[in-house]
């Protein structure tokens, strides 16, 4: 039996996203989803709270018939100030694992500089790209729904997530960018 962590800080979850999960499941018997920031919400980079994100989650990939559902877990794992030691905060909070996945290069390096296999799944640059052109689109009043699971999109509705991230992008407008600098300076970089 072996166990992966995919990594990532799903805003939101996106179809890069639930590629990376169905490649994982081709070589290991049982995924953790690692949502990192878990104690991030209603900023630029993360508009969505943790409980928001595993449930956008669950949904999408409760309706792929592709995915089982029963060999997946979802754990969220809040930030640390000192990045060396945040891999032990993850090792704290899920079960033991034998391979990381991850489209973040540093948290590829987080692990890897500890000893642990890591894996960088196919098109993680476009990956990468995605996440943060969702929430552009989303800013900016374009059609995003196409880059995310049909389910996501409907739980981006029901909490009413579009408006949200423009009033946050509209803020910061406003505000120079730099209401969440005191607490984003030393992340910005993160998974």
């Amino acid at each position: 039996m072996t166990t992966g962590l995919f990594v990532g800080r799903f805003q939101p979850f996106h179809m890069g996203h639930l590629a990376t999960v169905k490649f994982a499941l081709k070589s290991v018997d049982d995924l953790v989803i690692v949502v990192g920031s878990a104690q991030k919400s209603h900023e630029q980079r993360n508009p969505f709270t943790a409980g928001e994100r595993i449930a956008m989650i669950r949904a999408a990939l409760k309706a792929d018939k592709d995915v089982d559902v029963c060999r997946i877990m979802t754990i969220p794992v809040p930030d640390v100030d000192v990045h060396s030691l945040w891999t032990r905060q993850v090792d704290m909070l899920v079960p033991a694992y034998d391979v990381v996945f991850a489209n973040d290069p540093f948290t590829l390096l987080l692990f890897r500089e500890r000893g642990v296999k890591t894996v960088e799944p196919p098109l993680q640059e476009r990956s990468k790209w995605m996440a943060t052109e969702v929430r552009r689109r989303m800013a900016e009043g374009e059609k995003w729904q196409e880059l995310v699971p049909a389910p996501v999109a409907r739980a981006i509705k029901q909490i009413d997530g579009v408006e949200r991230v423009r009033a946050i992008a509209q803020h910061d407008h406003v505000h120079g960018g730099h209401h969440d600098h005191h607490h984003n300076h030393h992340h910005h970089h993160h998974h």
